[in-house]
């Protein structure tokens, strides 16, 4: 039994190696087989590769001589783009040649005509010299005595027939323009009439006893710190009897705190937390005056579609004072004489007056602002919508700008008509002297003046000349360029009149 296993287990084995050979030979038959289609794949890729390098090389070649073709195309179309030009620039430069030619000639001739010239020139000055000689022998004075002495006479006679002319043109204007205009603006000013205040920077207000005053300034002064700090506002306690002043140059925080301060005198309880609330009490009520001041201004020009900040300024005018006349009142006189005057001419009466009472709302705001306050107010219109005649016509009303509309002109009339007009202004009594010294001093600055008086609070100045110095006809001139001097000089309301006359005195004593 063993046997047949030991017999069965050597012919296993022996299977195994018959098997392992047989594979064996398989493989290396296959082995050998993907070995010659290697050989013949790689046989066929060589002649490919063989083919396909000969057809580029054969593109290549061909690729070659075409750019050669067209580069030599090229190189002769440019060789004979080189030989016209060539060509144009020698015509061009014969011509050149030609025209040089011409003009050396030309150079030639006018060389020898200047050479001409200059000698008759030489000539012509000697003849000139030997007359001018002659003529100063016979006239026994100098070249320059002679225009001196002909210069002087041209002058005088010029002097006078300007004065004629001025005079003559004067009265031509002043016939055909009088009537118009000294109907439209008396009918501007009697049509108008408003009331003027006086101008300060102090308030007084009444106490009902000197105790009072100590109870205002409180323990250590706790009051009068707290609503000076509050309002903005100096208090003045002096010995102003039964009195204490607030000083500020600020309209609209004198007058809350003047009205705080009467509350808090008519109250009796002072002490800070009540002072701080009188005072925001006084700045809503005065707020809320100013909106309802503008209101009426507006309605009572009848005009319409105004922002409301604008409306709230023109009602702070009414707390703004300028040489005693109140501000808003102005703006309403203004606004009315503008309407009257652009009515008259057949303008737009509703955009006169517009501009009328925006004219001087920058002064409202001046005090805050640096700048004058026509450039405020012309700023402050046109950030909140005013058309540009209505700016252009505040920021020209006192002549900082070019007049470029009539409404310009009428709005400045009207301003100086309401400043002009008799009681609407005061001024101090030193602005006063000063202004009548500086008439007398620029009219005494002309030549031949004596003497010159201001007279009629300065609304006239008389000059008076030396008879044997001027004529009549440069009476006008000088007139004329007197009236010039102090409008470019000198700043005043209404007008300036210039009255010049030739004086001649004689005196004899009898003995």
């Amino acid at each position: 039994m063993n046997f047949y296993y030991v017999l069965a287990f050597i012919a296993f084995i022996a299977g195994l190696i018959l098997g392992y050979f047989i594979l064996k030979a398989l493989d290396n038959a296959r082995l050998n087989g993907v070995n010659k289609r290697i050989s013949s794949m790689l046989k066929e890729a060589e002649e490919n590769s063989e083919k396909l390098k000969q057809s580029r090389l054969t593109e290549a070649r061909d690729e070659i001589n075409r750019l050669k073709q067209e580069a030599h195309r090229d190189i002769k179309e440019r060789k004979n783009e080189i030989q016209r030009t060539e060509r144009k620039l020698e015509q061009k430069e014969e011509n050149l040649d030609k025209k040089l030619d011409r003009l050396s000639k030309k150079e030639d001739e006018l060389r020898a005509k200047h050479e001409e010239l200059d000698k008759r020139q030489a000539d012509l000055d000697n003849v000139i010299e030997q007359q001018q000689a002659r003529l100063e022998e016979i006239a026994d004075m100098t070249k320059e005595q002679a225009q001196e002495i002909l210069l002087n006479k041209t002058e005088i006679e010029a002097q006078h027939m300007l004065g004629m002319k001025l005079k003559e043109l004067e009265e031509r204007t002043q016939r055909e323009a009088d009537k118009k205009a000294r109907d439209i603006i008396l009918s501007a000013i009697q049509r108008c009439a408003v009331e003027s205040a006086g101008d300060s920077t102090v308030s007084v207000v009444p106490l009902p006893s000197e105790d009072m005053k100590g109870r205002i300034i409180g323990r250590e002064g706790r009051n009068i710190r707290a609503f000076e700090s509050l309002t903005g506002v100096d208090l003045i306690i002096d010995d102003t009897p039964e009195a204490v002043m607030l000083s500020s140059f600020d309209p609209i925080r004198r007058e809350i705190a003047r009205r705080a301060m009467e509350k808090l005198v008519n109250d009796g309880r002072i002490h800070p937390a009540r002072i701080e609330d009188l005072i925001d009490k006084a700045a809503r009520d005065i707020d809320e005056e100013m909106l309802t001041d503008g209101e009426n201004a507006i309605l009572e020009m009848g005009l319409k579609n105004m922002h409301t900040e604008l409306v709230r300024t023109i009602g702070q005018l009414k707390f703004r004072f300028s040489y005693g006349q109140n501000a808003l009142s102005h703006s309403l006189e203004v606004a009315q004489m503008a309407g009257v005057i652009a009515a008259e001419l057949g303008l737009d009466e509703e955009l006169a007056r517009r501009a009328g009472l925006l004219h001087d709302i920058g002064k409202a705001i001046d005090h805050q602002i640096e700048g004058p306050h026509a450039a405020i107010g012309a700023d402050l219109a046109k950030r909140y919508g005013e058309r540009p005649e209505i700016v252009s016509c505040i920021a020209s009303h006192h002549d900082t700008l070019e007049i470029s509309s009539p409404y310009e002109v009428i709005v400045a009339v009207a301003d100086a008509l309401s400043a002009a007009r008799p009681g609407a202004r005061r001024e101090s009594l030193d602005a006063y002297i000063k202004r009548l010294e500086q008439l007398e001093e620029i009219a005494q600055s002309f030549e031949g003046v004596t003497r010159a008086y201001a007279i009629q609070a300065g609304r006239e100045v008389r000059v008076i000349l030396t008879a044997n110095k001027t004529d009549d006809g440069s009476v006008h001139k000088l007139a004329f360029d007197i009236a010039k001097k102090i409008e470019a000089e000198m700043k005043y309301p209404g007008q300036i009149k210039v009255n010049v006359s030739r004086e001649t005195r004689a005196t004899e004593f009898a003995k």
